[in-house]
């Protein structure tokens, strides 16, 4: 109830509903997407949009799609990018993982929105809503990769 009556913006003619999308528009006017609010990962020294830092590796020919999860207290988060490669792209070797991983960190030191993501992870199939096979259930990957950094993963 609560998030429901915030989320409600009276104008005087009807009322605005704020979705929980982020962007912004740039000087020529172009509005940028950035994400949802609530996917933003937090740390000690930035902010990190998921769909600005994910599209950045999903540029990489063997990546299906990627995720930026931020493990820990909001604030403190480190951030992670979970990968789930192409079909039969599945490094399966830890020299294919250690290579896979290396192209992509590679990558995003190049670009001043994902240098500081160190961490990254590959799974197979990332957990989605059963309804429509683009919504990533992002907590699930959060937990999923806190498990996997503790037990020295990435």
């Amino acid at each position: 109830p609560e998030a429901t009556r915030l989320a409600k913006i009276p104008d005087g003619a009807g009322f605005w509903h704020r979705i929980g999308d982020v962007g912004y528009l740039d000087d020529a006017g172009k509005l940028w997407f950035c994400g949802r609010k609530a996917h933003i990962v937090t740390t000690p020294t930035a902010r990190m949009y998921s769909v600005c830092c994910e599209a950045i590796y999903e540029g990489h020919a063997d990546v299906f799609r990627a995720a930026l999860v931020g493990v820990g207290e909001a604030g403190q988060q480190e951030p992670v990018l979970i990968v789930e490669p192409e079909a039969g792209r599945f490094p399966e070797t830890a020299t294919d993982v250690n290579r896979f991983r290396q192209q992509l960190l590679d990558i995003g030191r190049a670009s001043d929105l994902t240098k500081s993501i160190e961490k990254i992870l590959f799974h197979r199939a990332f957990p989605v809503d059963t309804r429509h096979n683009v919504k990533i259930n992002r907590e699930a990957l959060s937990e999923w990769a806190g498990r996997e950094l503790a037990a020295g993963g990435a």
